[in-house]
């Protein structure tokens, strides 16, 4: 007798004529089961140096992140004010890890969003082990260039000058004029081209020290991203939970663009929160920095845990809500939904959204809920408890006797309906993962949708699950001869 394994669709069809159909599918689980346990991860992250990438707008520091980083990760576009928070990238050079920074554009008597964003590149100067100065070669030094050097050398930090845009070698005399600025010896540096990149990251591996002065947290703690719409108030939940302006926060739609990484450690444990770009269209409509945020919006989302989806309140529930609900979930992530602006909200608004929950929400229908006001901060500290009890429902395994007990009684009581004149039967049920949970199933026929969603909410009832997805699949035997 001969058994294979086909895969169609969403579903694996598991063929064999050995009459005993039990042990056959048993023994499939165990593998599958197996492959799980192989296929677990360890998050740790060790020691590194922090360096950061500062200087005036539009002078080239995001194009010489992505040529550091070896990859397109940093939005880049030939306009200034792109980059607004400073953002966080592991980096490697010469078998030397090191963290680094990328800062939006720094302007002397900046105002509005652009002092918001000096601000943020000030932080990361106090941060950093080691800066980092672009200066524009083309331009030459500026007033606001010799004012970033006057704040650098108060950081007594070890400084590197790197002259950008030198494509070639006529731009080497602008360089040279660059050491009127009092940093030593420009590096002639062609970001876009990687001309002169190697000497520069040679001089950033020799001045870091040997652990950073802000080291990386150990012990791979649990990554969380917030994501919904622009101007929801994610950036300013990043704040309350950090305790500080960690991200730039404006009325306006969509400043944030890079995803934002902070490690804030509350009531003793540490968590990693990312503040992502707000999606506001598809990304077939998005356009400019917008189609390159929305990319690493989805990024963020895959390399995170759980999702804080975000959604004003004072508002009707958009279609967008809903397509963003619809990737998190498709994602696998586990979800705790997070209605802010609640001050914003009257009784009749409060029996609308209740309505909503019920009617447009049903995909997450077993997602925690928490209404705040991010701007205050009030209800903020329930949302930790709520995080705690979907990774565990995330993480949550059923052992396969008691899995198989409960498919028993459920098949018992309710048995699939006839189709065709056939009925299919559950034959075995595993546990194939965790996060998200994955069920697969071994099966005489094709369960149809209804009864698998039958069969998912009974497990939700007898388990919990609560915050996460749940995933069913089917392996289904079909007998045919030799």
């Amino acid at each position: 007798m001969t058994e294979e394994y086909r895969e169609v669709g969403d579903a694996a069809w598991f063929v064999a004529e050995d009459a005993d159909e039990v042990e056959a599918a048993r023994a499939a689980a165990a593998a599958l089961a197996d492959e799980a346990e192989d296929g677990e991860e360890l998050g740790a992250s060790g020691s590194h140096g922090i360096v950061a990438i500062v200087g005036r707008p539009n002078v080239g520091k995001s194009t010489l992140v992505n040529r550091i980083i070896g990859r397109r990760e940093a939005v880049v576009e030939d306009r200034p004010g792109v980059t607004r928070d400073r953002v966080a990238y592991d980096a490697e050079w010469a078998g030397v890890p090191f963290t680094l920074l990328d800062t939006g554009g720094y302007e002397v008597r900046a105002q509005g969003m652009a002092a918001l964003i000096a601000e943020q590149a000030e932080v990361a100067m106090a941060m950093a082990d080691v800066v980092v100065l672009v200066v524009d070669a083309t331009v030459g030094a500026t007033n606001d260039d010799e004012a970033v050097v006057r704040l650098m050398r108060r950081t007594r930090k070890p400084v590197l000058l790197c002259a950008n845009k030198v494509d070639d070698a006529r731009g080497e005399a602008d360089a040279a004029a660059l050491w009127a600025l009092g940093l030593g010896e420009p590096f002639a540096v062609s970001a876009l081209h990687g001309r002169g990149s190697g000497e520069l990251l040679d001089a950033i591996v020799a001045a870091l020290p040997g652990e950073g002065a802000h080291a990386a947290q150990t012990g791979g703690p649990r990554r969380i991203a917030l994501v919904g719409k622009p101007n929801v108030g994610k950036s300013s939940l990043l704040n309350q939970l950090a305790g500080e302006h960690r991200a730039v926060v404006s009325p306006v739609a969509g400043t944030t663009v890079d995803p934002v990484d902070e490690l804030i450690e509350i009531d003793g444990r540490v968590w990693r929160f990312v503040d992502t770009a707000g999606i506001r269209r598809r990304v077939a409509e998005a356009s400019g920095h917008e189609y390159f945020a929305v990319l690493r919006t989805r990024a963020a989302l895959e390399k995170a845990e759980l999702a804080l989806v975000l959604v004003d309140a004072g508002e009707p529930l958009s279609e967008q809500d809903q397509r963003i609900l619809s990737m998190v979930v498709d994602s696998g992530r586990a979800v705790v939904l997070v209605f802010n602006k609640w001050d914003l909200v009257d009784d009749d608004r409060r029996r609308e959204l209740e309505r909503q929950y019920e009617l447009d929400l049903q995909q997450v229908h077993w997602a925690p809920r928490v209404n705040i006001v991010a701007a205050t901060g009030r209800n903020v500290q329930r949302l930790i408890p709520q995080i705690e009890r979907a990774l565990a429902g995330w993480d949550t395994r059923i052992p396969t006797g008691r899995l198989n007990q409960f498919l028993g009684e459920l098949v018992a009581a309710h048995p699939h309906p006839l189709r065709g004149g056939r009925q299919p039967r559950i034959l075995f049920g595993t546990q194939a993962s965790t996060r998200p949970p994955t069920f697969v199933l071994f099966t005489t026929g094709f369960l149809e949708a209804g009864y698998r969603r039958f069969i998912e909410r009974r497990l939700r009832e007898e388990f919990g699950f609560e915050g996460s997805p749940v995933r069913i699949q089917l392996r289904i035997r079909e007998k045919r001869s030799r």
